[in-house]
């Protein structure tokens, strides 16, 4: 930077580096870290010469307040081609540091890091978390993998799934803080992104209920063969109406499995899908504020071709366009698949009916003997008050997350 620059920025001798929440900077580096490019908000917030940067690799901007284990997970996940995000506390070339809420992503043989100043409620607790996280490190001699174990359990503990769901949040409650901060109106995009995982919230609890009903179903064949055989010894209505429910029971269960308790099933993927959908619909929106910011900037950067770079950035926001995309009709059609597993259940649990009448006209015949019937048939009442209660909630929220 030169002596005219640091003058007219009227850079700090001690604190914090000058970072504007309206500026974006990105940096490009090879396989190994190394940058190749970068812009101008970026060399003049690091504090570098721009041939002191380009070659270098990008850790000399690395400040020792960082845990191990973000870098860690943050190689470990573009390694493997993905994109990720995370706050990072960089160190400038003349001591001062700025915070940067980092995305990260595989691009051109490497990778790219696009940053925004983060100024969300999310930061100030991140903020916390690395300093306890930093001290864990040091103290327990954690590598780098372990800590970033330990930093997994206490995404999970903040109530998050995993590392994806917690960054597509910290990134939509950045982008939210910024546009607050710079006085522009809210990205609508974003805030359907958020209106949907706050429902797939609910449609998560309503889902882990349903699956708690179900396991309290198993209980009622068991219940009615040992009352059957308790009344009927030699066979008779109630053992057949015990045989017919636990028949249409175990087939209702083994389809229940499959097509919602299980890990694969639209119930369980469809969180994660709008985590991502959100996350990737974020990613576009920064890539075209870096694009934005670069068709700004009209200093040469020392051999950079910037036209090359600007082509790049808009390339990549085209590519996370059409990612969110898809992922966004993903979740739609999951949503849908939800609704009609919705419609298949019902029809299902409504086939049960039929036993339940039954059970009561056995039970009116049997009055003197018919005390444990009656309990099967307020269990069978509940049970299908309970699962269709439960069904018309699932199905409410899938269409609003298909609407979102």
């Amino acid at each position: 930077m030169s002596f005219v620059e640091r003058r007219r920025e009227n850079r700090p001798k001690t604190g914090e580096a000058p970072f504007k929440v309206s500026e974006v900077f990105f940096s490009r580096t090879d396989a190994r870290g190394v940058i190749q490019a970068g812009n101008y908000v970026f060399r003049r917030v690091a504090a570098y010469e721009w041939d002191q940067m380009f070659g270098a690799p990008h850790k000399i901007i690395r400040h020792p307040d960082m845990p191990k284990a973000v870098f860690w997970l943050l190689w470990d996940t573009i390694k493997r081609g993905e994109v990720i995000g995370a706050y990072v506390k960089n160190l400038a070339s003349d001591g001062l540091y700025y915070w940067v809420f980092a995305t990260v992503m595989p691009a051109e043989g490497g990778y790219i890091s696009v940053r925004i100043k983060p100024t969300s409620p999310v930061f100030e607790l991140v903020k916390k978390e690395y300093a306890a996280l930093l001290q864990a490190e040091k103290e327990q001699g954690l590598s780098p993998e372990a800590a970033a174990n330990v930093l997994l359990a206490r995404i999970h503990e903040l109530g998050f799934d995993d590392y994806a769901q917690f960054c597509a949040y910290a990134l939509s409650e950045e982008l939210t803080a910024r546009d607050a901060g710079m006085e522009k109106p809210v990205d609508k995009n974003i805030a359907d992104s958020v209106k949907a995982q706050k429902v797939s919230v609910e449609l998560k609890e309503e889902t882990s209920g349903l699956i708690k009903d179900f396991e309290s179903m198993r209980t009622i064949p068991h219940n009615m063969r040992v009352i059957a055989s308790r009344l009927e010894p030699t066979g008779g209505p109630i053992s057949t109406l015990s045989q017919n429910y636990g028949s249409m029971s175990q087939e209702i269960s083994d389809w229940f499995e499959e097509h919602v308790n299980g890990t694969n099933s639209n119930f369980s993927t469809i969180g994660p899908r709008i985590s991502s959908s959100m996350f990737l619909r974020c990613v576009a929106r920064i890539l075209t504020e870096a694009s934005l910011q670069l068709e700004m900037e009209k200093r040469r950067l020392g051999d950079v071709d910037l036209a090359k770079e600007r082509g790049l950035l808009r390339g990549l926001h085209n590519e996370y366009v059409n990612k969110s995309a898809v992922e966004i009709k993903n979740v739609a059609e999951e949503a849908g698949k939800i609704s009609n597993a919705c419609r298949i259940m019902r029809r299902q649990v409504l086939g049960l009916s039929t036993t339940r009448v039954m059970c009561k006209i056995e039970g009116a015949r049997t009055t003197n003997q018919g005390e444990g019937l009656d309990d099967i048939i307020t269990q069978l009442d509940t049970f299908q008050s309970c699962i269709t209660t439960r069904l018309e909630r699932i199905a409410h929220f899938a269409s609003r997350i298909q609407s979102s």
